[in-house]
Formats: C-alpha cells, structure tokens, sequence
C-alpha cells in the first residue's frame, strides 16, 4: 500500500478546493474598467451594522464601483447601541454619518433596513420587510455575513439575506464573507478570493471613517486577514468568499485571470 505523507494531503486539499479566481464574480462584471462595462452590474453587501460591509468587503466593493457597477451597503441597523455614553437616538446619528462617508470613498450607496443594534429580529414580518427591500433593488449579486457567526446581528443579517434570496426565487448570486474570522466568523473555509491589493487603500480609509469604532484596533486584525488571505492566493492582499452552492450564476471567474488553487510548493 502505498504510503500517504502530509504533504500529499495538503496538496490533495488544494486539489479538492476547486477553481478560484483573483478578481471579481461573474464573467458578466468584466473588468473593461468604467466607461467600457458591458453590463452593469447590481451589487449589494448586507451587513448587521455599519463598517460590516467595509470590512468584510469594502475591497471588493470599491472595485466593483470603480469599474463602474452599482454597488449598495445594505446595513441592517444603525448602530444604535455601539458608542458608549450615547443615547440610541445618537449613536444612530453619528453612524449614519460614518457610513455615508464610508460610502463615498467606495463610491456606494446607503440604505438601511431599519433595525436596532443588538435588538434584531427574525420573524415572519422581518422577513418579508426585508424581502421587499432586496427586491426593490433587483441585485445581479449579493454579499452577506457568515451564518455561523458569534454576533447575533451577523447572524440576522445572513438569515434575512438567505431568505431573500430562497423565496425571492434564487434569482441572484449569494456569496458570504468574513469578519474578526477566530473571534467572530466561525468555521470559514473560502472557496474564492477577489484581489484587492489595488483597493486596498480605499477599504483602509472606508473603515476609518466609522471613527467612532476605534478603527485603529479593529482594522489591525483585517489588514492581517488580507494579508493572510493574500497570501492563500498570490497575491498581496485579497478578501474570501463562501458561494452558496445553488447560484444561479456558478463560481467567481475574471477576465483579468483565473486560476486553480494553489499547488502545494514544497515538492
């Protein structure tokens, strides 16, 4: 019998990860840069509170938009209990702002869903509010948090994302990224990278603009995820994505390049 060393399996491991690609989801967001996108794309990232979507993937947004797509941040609330000292009614006020100017520098556009922070709720009308927000934007792609996730914010957002997406016919592409991954995010194992060593500086500055959130201490451990993530692909800095199984449009692909996963270099 012949003998199987930990290498073998590691390199059997990138061999069963698939294809990944370093750019951006669907052949159709082709990168031909602003004035020569062939179809513009909609564009959404769903996340609990504001700066979620900046950090989980204000790389990929900022590339999106520069190539001249659509892009959202769907925040589920505004933040209402996240400044200490503040009232609900103030934190909420600081927060907006921040994530206004958070999505100019992505060149996104807001909108938010209505909840409280650390007051969401799952039921039978959440669902179908938030259904009808999704629906009213008619997204080609969407980006949400991971569903297991130690916050219970996250875990609403992807929950009312999922949902969308199921009873609203599974008509876009559903992807799911990673935050604080160890400390929040939990069990994540990417099946695509974007790269965004190029965007980097801006979803840098997105996230300081949530000056309220102490961007220095929470983007110390993103920029380590990049890097890490980056290195996972090749590249200097990069952002993973989980893609549910069933999109309607399969596997992230990009016209700049796409690769298999990373061979086992050792050999």
């Amino acid at each position: 019998m012949e003998r199987i060393t930990r290498r073998d399996l590691f390199a059997q491991s990138g061999r069963l990860a698939g294809v990944m690609a370093v750019g951006l989801p669907l052949a159709e967001a082709g990168d031909k840069g602003t004035a020569g996108a062939e179809h513009k794309q909609k564009v959404i990232v769903v996340g609990g509170h504001p700066d979620d979507p900046e950090s989980g993937a204000g790389g990929t947004m900022a590339r999106y938009a520069h190539l001249g797509h659509d892009v959202v941040a769907l925040y589920l609330t505004r933040g209402e209990a996240g400044i200490e000292g503040k009232s609900h009614q103030e934190a909420a006020a600081i927060r907006t702002a921040e994530c206004q100017k958070a999505c100019e520098i992505l060149k996104a556009r807001p909108v938010f869903a209505g909840q409280v922070d650390g007051s969401t709720e799952i039921n039978a009308a959440r669902y179908g509010d938030f259904r009808r927000i999704i629906q009213a934007e008619r997204p080609d792609i969407v980006f949400t948090h991971w569903p297991i996730d130690s916050h219970r914010d996250h875990r609403a957002a992807s929950l009312l994302t999922y949902d969308a997406w199921l009873n609203g016919g599974k008509k876009f592409s559903l992807y799911y990224f990673e935050v604080l991954t160890g400390e929040q995010s939990q069990a994540f194992l990417p099946h695509y990278y974007v790269d965004i060593s190029d965007a980097e500086p801006r979803k840098r500055a997105a996230c300081f603009a949530h000056a309220s959130q102490d961007p220095a201490g929470f983007y110390r451990v993103h920029a380590l995820m990049n890097q890490f993530r980056g290195m996972e692909c090749g590249v200097k800095y990069a952002e993973a994505f989980v893609c549910h199984p069933q999109n309607p449009n399969q596997g992230l692909t990009s016209s700049l390049e796409d690769r298999e996963a990373p061979a086992d270099r050792s050999k």
